[in-house]
C-alpha cells in the first residue's frame, strides 16, 4: 500500500495508519498490537492506529488492516454513499423549490458525484502477486473497464512490482524478523519476482 501509493498516486511519502479500535498504542488485539510494534520499526511513514472514525478524514493515505475487516469497511462505505446520493435526490425533487435549487448547485453535485463513482477509478490493484491484476466490480461498464486497463499501465511503467520487493526486502532486516516471518515474507518476495530463466525452465517442462 505505501508502494502503491508513492507511485501510483504521487505521495511522496504516504502516512500509513493501522485500522483499530483506538488510538493508543496498547489498543487491538494481539495480531495488531504485534503489526504495530513491526511498523514502528520499519522505514514506513507510520503515523500509529487510526480508528474508524478516521478513514474518510484524510489522516493517513494508507490504512491497513486485514482482509475480513477491510472488505466490511469498504462494502459499508459503498453503502453510505449510495444512500447519501439517494437522500440528495429526494430532497430535491419533492418541491418546486428544491427542483430550482438543484439547477443552482447541479455542477457541484455531479462533481461530487464523480468523485465516488467506481468507474472513474477502474479497479483495485491486487498487490503481492507475480504479475498485474486488478480487480472490477462484476459489473464494471466499458468506462470502468478502460480506466482499469489504464491503471494497469501505470502499474507497469511504474514498476510497482519491483519497488514492493526492495521494500519488503530492507524492511524484513531492519524490523529482525524471526525465522517463520522471515520466510513468509521472503515468500511474498518470491512470488513477485517470477525470472525470465524460470519462465523457460516452466516452458520446457511443459
Amino acid at each position: 500500500g505505501n508502494i502503491y501509493a508513492r507511485y501510483i498516486l504521487g505521495k511522496s511519502r504516504p502516512k500509513v495508519g493501522l485500522l483499530g479500535i483506538g488510538e493508543e498504542d496498547s489498543k487491538g488485539n494481539e495480531i495488531t498490537r504485534e503489526v504495530f510494534r513491526m511498523f514502528k520499526k520499519s522505514t514506513l511513514n507510520f503515523i500509529g492506529n487510526v480508528e474508524g472514525k478516521d478513514v474518510f478524514k484524510g489522516v493517513s493515505d494508507v490504512i491497513v488492516c486485514d482482509g475480513f475487516v477491510g472488505n466490511v469497511a469498504l462494502k459499508i462505505s459503498e453503502s453510505v454513499a449510495e444512500m447519501f446520493g439517494g437522500m440528495l435526490k429526494n430532497t430535491f425533487s419533492q418541491s418546486i423549490k428544491g427542483k430550482l435549487a438543484y439547477s443552482l448547485v447541479k455542477s457541484g453535485i455531479q462533481s461530487f458525484k464523480k468523485r465516488l463513482d467506481y468507474s472513474e477509478y477502474g479497479g483495485a490493484p491486487l498487490l503481492g502477486v507475480n504479475g498485474i491484476c486488478m480487480i472490477c466490480h462484476g459489473s464494471s461498464n466499458a468506462k470502468a473497464i478502460k480506466n482499469a486497463i489504464t491503471l494497469a499501465e501505470r502499474f507497469s511503467v511504474n514498476k510497482v512490482n519491483l519497488h514492493i520487493q526492495e521494500d519488503l526486502e530492507l524492511n524484513s532486516e531492519i524490523c529482525g524478523l524471526k525465522e517463520g516471518k522471515a520466510r513468509f515474507w521472503q515468500q511474498i518476495k518470491d512470488s513477485l519476482s517470477f525470472t525470465p530463466k524460470e519462465e523457460e525452465e516452466e516452458d520446457s517442462k511443459s
